[in-house]
């Protein structure tokens, strides 16, 4: 899939195009989430996700999104960016909208986390979970 969205960007899901540097300078230098995340681990991150989504102008990737899934029931919305200079235009919506809607994953229960975009998520349909029943087991920290 690739498309043209209004102002000349691109929205495109061919991996072979993701322009790993560049999600690796952002996440690993500016992003909260991923801050110090080694190059080695974005390459394995972009070439084993079951789907990964970017954005440019022209050739200049600008966004990025992937996700983790078993392709069956569930997806996981991950590292999804627009570069700061373009944000405000409508663009990060576009890329998860393109993501969970627009894909082989369309048909998926979608879960993510984050820190600061809940109202762009709950305009595509996220919504806090109100089950008690939700569980999360954090990564364990370096050195244990």
């Amino acid at each position: 899939m690739r498309r043209e969205l209004p102002g000349g960007v691109e929205i495109d899901d061919d991996a072979g195009r993701i322009d790993v540097a560049e999600v690796h300078r952002f996440l690993s230098h500016k992003s909260y989430w991923a801050r110090g995340r080694p190059r080695d681990v974005v390459e394995r991150l972009v070439s084993e996700s079951a789907r990964v989504v970017g954005l440019y102008e022209g050739e200049r990737q600008i966004g990025f999104a992937r996700a983790v899934s078993d392709g069956v029931a569930i997806a996981y919305l991950a590292d999804v960016y627009v570069l700061p200079e373009v944000r405000g235009r409508g663009l990060g919506v576009e890329l998860v909208r393109e993501m969970v809607d627009g894909g082989p994953l369309a048909h998926c229960r979608w879960v993510l986390h984050t820190a600061d975009a809940h109202r762009l998520y709950e305009r595509l349909g996220f919504r806090p979970p109100d089950d008690p029943s939700l569980m999360v087991r954090p990564a364990p920290t370096s050195g244990s």
